[in-house]
């Protein structure tokens, strides 16, 4: 996504502090009347312009469960089964609906704006390209395609999020001057289709003018196919249940999903793009091999950087290495992101079938006969999670987080100091070279924000709801294939009755595949699976055979050591572990995971914690998502600010009316 970061933020911070007045447009670039036609004439001065419009889009992605352009929060992760807690939007005490409740990501106006908001963003792209073609006029033509290319794509993208985020929005395509009196600049929201069909149009020129790959020096900026797999996204989600009221009785927005998402794989396909290799390991080691290199996955990518050598507000390393790691790997980590009991029981078994008691899954026995994946997205007790080990002190690979009683009443002590209330930890998207040395604060590993997987995910969606459940089956075997779940029952998808089967199929893959990617939210927005509520034309879960997310809580439970006790600073087990490691990747996989699981069965239970995973004031609380959350209002700053703008249906608007914007058609 974006090349050589730790390069360009060099190239800014050279240009903040080495350049006349005139040139630098860092200090304060909001300025746009400093733009004058020499600017625009120099190849150099133009790609620190555009760098800079990267590093405002992308600086804040560096974890790979964050998403909103510009922004990049992990709030939505919250929201789904991925990740525990109960916060604002899905606590049954709290009820959002006032303009002062409403998403503040629109900004506060769409005309110029100190702020690193969407519409300033989108105002830097009008910039450029009003003036690309006129003041630089002189410069090479592939370059200032090149370089339009790029605006086009980044504007396609932040229009993109702002649809998600609030429906229709107005689209600004010139560079508008503040003038209260001024009608002009007075531009309504969009419809959504409105939208849609700006945002395809913008991937389309994008798609005509950027290269279909870059040279190694360019790697990370974004490719012809690209913005051709990024139309596929933006049009899956406007087929979809949230925007689509026809989506069940009309196959018209799926054909076009469909055929973006071939035509983007045919396109990608060409320049070697594929889903990275041929087993689970390989699986694994797309996140961490790229290493600001190409890899075939990798569709649009976040490049990171290990190196400290800039100032310290700039540095751009990956945090969600430091933020997964238990305390004991690296002296000072943050404690590991613990699993609810329903993401470890979520994949499939190793055959592909379900989890279920039928197809033998233990649920204290997670760990026995599973799907590939699931050794490369959770570590537990007796796993082996290796890294490099630069802290003599530290413990080996191998992690244990249990606990015991040391003595008949409350009292607890931990294994390794690793206190995770859970029997399962997050581990997907680490890297075994990173150091500990800093905590693992300083990881360069780049984020894959769109691997070719999603692309193939996205066409079989399409292939099920046109009712082609042959073709939807068979994209979901490439997936399957890959790491290496054998052919058998289709890869164990079985036979699906029909294309109600095929979506459930589809969304359930995605589940696992794009776990902890970034995805999730955005599949249960636009599906609208927290409930079904006939008012806003929702019934997909009962459609889909979904259970609904509402009265459902991310559950944590304690692996406990349950024959009897010890002193604190005497781990009952330190001798009897010792011997007990699961790799993955061991000749003799099963022979471990058969002694861990003896191990398991002789000495451990399962027990809950003191505060449940999903609390409020320490009461066990379910999830409870309102209907008018799908599509946030508009907040209070933002129509003070634009007092022309209606706010969305279900929201109130400044003085408390009814919002009378209707997003779904």
């Amino acid at each position: 996504m974006k090349a050589k970061f730790c390069r360009y933020i060099a190239m800014i911070l050279l240009m903040v502090l080495g350049v006349s007045c005139s040139d630098d447009f860092l200090e304060d670039k909001k300025q746009y009347k400093y733009y004058d036609a020499e600017f625009f004439k120099s190849e150099e001065r133009v790609n620190w312009y555009v760098n800079n419009l990267y590093f405002d889009f992308f600086d804040a992605y560096k974890t790979p469960t964050a998403m909103v352009v510009g922004s990049y929060t992990t709030t939505q992760t919250s929201y789904t089964e991925e990740i525990g807690g109960i916060s604002a939007m899905i606590n049954p005490n709290i009820t959002l609906e006032n303009a002062a409740d409403g998403s503040g990501y629109f900004g506060k106006t769409l005309v110029e704006n100190p702020s690193n908001d969407p519409y300033n963003r989108i105002r830097d792209i009008n910039v450029m390209l009003e003036r690309i073609d006129v003041d630089g006029a002189t410069l090479n033509q592939t370059f200032r395609d090149q370089i339009k290319g790029q605006m086009y794509y980044l504007r396609a993208i932040q229009y993109f999020d702002l649809m998600r985020t609030y429906g229709g929005v107005p689209i600004v395509l010139t560079v508008q001057t503040p003038d209260k009196d001024d009608p002009s600049i007075k531009i309504p929201r969009a419809t959504v289709s409105e939208l849609v069909n700006q945002i395809v149009a913008d991937l389309d020129l994008a798609a005509g003018l950027l290269p279909p790959k870059w040279p190694a020096s360019d790697y990370g900026r974004f490719t012809k196919g690209a913005a051709m797999a990024q139309k596929s996204r933006v049009l899956l989600t406007y087929a979809s249940p949230l925007f689509n009221k026809n989506w069940d009785s009309s196959t018209e927005r799926w054909d076009a999903a469909l055929a973006a998402g071939l035509a983007a794989e045919a396109e990608l396909t060409s320049q070697g793009h594929g889903l990275y290799g041929s087993s689970a390991k390989d699986w694994e080691r797309m996140f961490y091999v790229n290493d600001n290199a190409f890899i075939s996955e990798a569709i649009t990518v976040k490049l990171l950087a290990s190196s400290t050598t800039v100032a310290p507000s700039l540095q751009s390393n990956n945090s969600w290495e430091r933020s997964m790691r238990l305390a004991s790997q690296g002296g000072q980590g943050s404690g590991g992101v613990k699993a609810p009991k329903s993401m470890i029981d979520l994949f499939p078994m190793a055959s592909g079938k379900r989890p279920t008691a039928a197809n033998s899954y233990d649920p204290f026995l997670f760990f026995k006969d599973r799907d590939p994946r699931f050794y490369r997205t959770f570590a537990f007790s007796g796993s082996y999670w290796p890294y490099n080990n630069s802290l003599p002190s530290t413990a080996a690979p191998t992690v244990w987080a249990y606990r015991w009683s040391t003595n008949a009443t409350t009292g607890v002590a931990f294994s390794m100091g690793n206190d995770v209330s859970s029997p399962a930890f997050i581990r997907k998207m680490s890297s075994p070279t990173v150091s500990n040395s800093s905590n693992f604060q300083v990881s360069g590993t780049d984020i894959i924000d769109y691997r070719f997987a999603e692309l193939i995910l996205n066409i079989a969606e399409c292939y099920a709801a046109k009712g082609d459940v042959g073709n939807a089956t068979t994209y979901l075997g490439r997936i399957r294939k890959r790491v290496g779940i054998p052919a058998t029952d289709n890869y164990g998808i079985g036979t699906l009755g029909d294309k109600y089967a095929a979506l459930e199929a589809c969304l359930y893959e995605r589940r696992v595949e794009l776990a902890y990617e970034g995805k999730r939210f955005w599949d249960t927005q636009r599906w609208m699976l927290y409930s079904d509520d006939a008012s806003i034309n929702d019934q997909t879960n009962a459609k889909l055979g979904i259970p609904v997310i509402n009265g459902t809580q991310r559950v944590g439970n304690y692996l406990h050591y349950k024959n009897g006790t010890s002193a604190a600073g005497t781990d009952p087990l330190a001798n009897a572990r010792a011997s007990i490691s699961v790799d993955p990747d061991a000749s003799n996989f099963q022979t471990q995971i058969t002694a861990l699981a003896t191990f398991y069965t002789n000495n451990f239970e399962l027990r809950s914690p003191p505060t449940p995973m999903d609390n409020v004031g320490g009461v066990a609380t379910p999830i409870l998502w309102r209907p008018n959350y799908y599509i946030m209002g508009l907040n209070q700053s933002a129509l003070v600010n634009n007092p022309w703008l209606t706010q969305t249906v279900g929201w109130k608007d400044g003085n408390g009316a009814a919002g009378t914007y209707i997003y779904q058609e």
